[in-house]
């Protein structure tokens, strides 16, 4: 039997990731369109219910840094079966217990899971794919972007079919086809250079490495606060449920082009800086919609918003590969880079939540938003110095 050419193996390997990717956000993502249904029947808070979401993107950043002792101790392949299946059960299992308890427990373990796989498939991509590390970051954004983009527009869909429950618990499926998919990848023959019993380049005294993390944050911030709130926002200006999901399924759409087409465009146009500050300004005009009363600028908004988070996030991926030339440095930089913006990013829904319980509007989520995009320019502009002063 003729062996499998390297060239076959690291087709099903982009594809692996590909479905790995899609797994990543719709345990959280589906919460924002049933997120008023949800917090009615269970009679909870806007603050407690925001924790769904607040809770497993902290996880993600607590976590984040066990990717280096889980690659050690089972490798990539075997880590990323074992967390895939993690998902995927405690997905499954928010259709059978449908309480708080069990949805914050299994938001918990989720995001912890999420939070190994991330740094071990960026250290994939650059170990695998040495020369295309900015094709391979848009496929995996895609794949976060599609499973966000699909859970967001179809779980309200699935809610009219279904109770609120068996709504979430469907994506739970998807964790299927990926690990039948992972199961079958093989480690190909790289030609990375990889120098053997180096220790891996520690990032946490790095200034560099630093502000990627307030990068990573303020950007993921923004991210987690849209899914979150974006249709709730909608709802307060007086779309029903169905409606205002469409908003947020509209973002994520635009979303998806923009993870499949910046990092193309970054291999014509290389300058980071100037697709940072084309999603910064998008994003701000967005913002600046939304404050306007009435819906009549609302689906302009979530394009524009679209394609701020459709360009942030593949950035903000490639910039611990840009600064690394070893799998494991890579690895250790998005763990951290990962660990602290999740952390600080974790804060924002669940903040968002607590003044809205506090003062009834939106406005504050608003003004709170844009400061995100204030934060992120003079974080890219640092960066960008910083690498000019180098040459």
């Amino acid at each position: 039997m003729t062996a499998p050419s390297n060239k076959s193996v690291l087709g099903l390997m982009v594809l692996a990731i590909f479905f790995v990717s899609l797994n990543l956000r719709p345990a959280i993502s589906s919460i924002g369109p049933l997120l008023e249904t949800i917090r009615t029947d269970l009679a909870l808070s806007n603050s407690q219910i925001s924790l769904l979401t607040s809770v497993p993107v902290f996880c993600m950043g607590l976590f984040a840094p066990l990717a280096v002792g889980f690659n050690r101790k089972f490798g990539m392949k075997r880590s990323v079966s074992i967390l895939i299946i993690v998902i995927g059960t405690l997905t499954l299992v928010r259709g059978l217990v449908p309480s708080y308890p069990a949805l914050l427990a299994s938001a918990f373990f989720i995001g912890l899971a999420i939070a190994i796989i991330s740094p071990l498939l960026s250290a994939m991509i650059k170990r695998n794919f040495p020369t295309r590390p900015a094709s391979l970051i848009g496929v995996y954004s895609f794949g976060m972007g599609l499973g966000a983009t699909l859970s967001s527009g179809l779980t309200g869909v699935f809610y009219t079919i279904l109770d609120w429950p068996l709504a979430l618990a469907s994506w739970g499926l998807l964790a299927v086809a990926a690990l039948i998919l992972w199961q079958r990848v093989e480690e190909p023959q790289s030609d990375a250079l990889e120098v053997r019993g180096e220790p891996a380049r520690s990032p946490w005294k790095n200034k560099r490495a630093w502000l990627m993390l307030l990068f990573f944050a303020f950007q993921s911030a923004l991210f987690f606060s849209l899914i979150t709130w974006l249709a709730p926002i909608a709802s307060d200006k007086g779309m029903n449920i169905l409606t205002a999901g469409a908003v947020l399924t509209v973002m994520s759409l635009v979303q998806l082009v923009g993870n499949l087409s910046i990092p193309a465009l970054l291999g014509k146009f290389p300058s980071r800086l100037l697709w940072t500050f084309v999603s910064l300004g998008s994003g701000a005009a967005g913002i600046l919609l939304l404050m306007i009363e009435g819906t009549a600028f609302i689906w302009l908004a979530a394009v524009l918003l679209g394609i701020t988070l459709g360009g942030l996030f593949p950035i903000a991926l490639l910039m611990p590969l840009d600064e690394n030339t070893r799998a494991d440095d890579v690895n250790s930089w998005t763990a951290m880079i990962q660990s602290g913006g999740y952390i600080i990013s974790s804060i924002m829904p669940f903040g968002i939540g607590f003044l809205y319980d506090r003062y009834g509007t939106h406005d504050i989520t608003l003004n709170l938003m844009l400061g995100y995009i204030l934060v992120l320019a003079v974080c890219a502009l640092l960066l960008n110095k910083k690498v000019r002063e180098t040459k």
